[in-house]
């Protein structure tokens, strides 16, 4: 999300339904590359990224339940503010371009939380619930910039080693 957006053209209904359709996207992003690496250790880091956004949506939901009493939750389709999304559909997409997206989303996340926050100052434990989840985003984005550099690392052994991976 580009720093400058202003929110305050969209709706506070709307940001909550941003916030729970990129939360779900999130988790699903992060299930799909867990299902499409081998490696074990970023299996578990992907799962419990999947698991730290399945519990903002839980947060989302109800934040939207308590000011919208009675409503519904209809996800769009497409979210009403514009974050990037994570595209995790070529399989021959080196895994660290993936990664990158990530951060991408993370950050943009990050950038998004706080502003919205800025809505619900006099609020206090709103206000301080949107920083904290704001904070854990840039936890996954650092979390996802470890896993890049490792896995650039690993593409450039197989880059300079072939056959690096063959067994004996």
């Amino acid at each position: 999300m580009p720093t400058g957006i202003n929110l305050g053209m969209y709706s506070t209904k709307d940001l909550i339904l941003t916030s729970i359709k990129s939360e779900i996207d999130s988790r699903t992003a992060y299930l799909k590359i867990k299902e499409s690496v081998k490696n074990a250790v970023l299996k578990d880091k992907m799962n419990f990224l999947a698991n730290e956004e399945e519990k903002h949506r839980i947060y989302f939901e109800a934040f939207f339940k308590k000011n919208f009493p009675g409503e519904s939750i209809k996800i769009p389709d497409k979210t009403p503010v514009p974050l990037p999304e994570i595209k995790v559909d070529d399989e021959n997409m080196p895994i660290s371009d993936v990664l990158q997206q990530a951060m991408n989303a993370e950050v943009a996340a990050h950038n998004f939380y706080q502003k919205f926050s800025l809505r619900f100052k006099e609020q206090k434990e709103i206000y301080n619930m949107l920083n904290y989840i704001a904070d854990m985003e840039m936890g996954h984005y650092r979390l996802l910039e470890i896993e890049k550099e490792n896995s650039e690392r690993f593409e450039s052994y197989d880059d300079s080693w072939p056959m690096m991976h063959a067994g004996p």
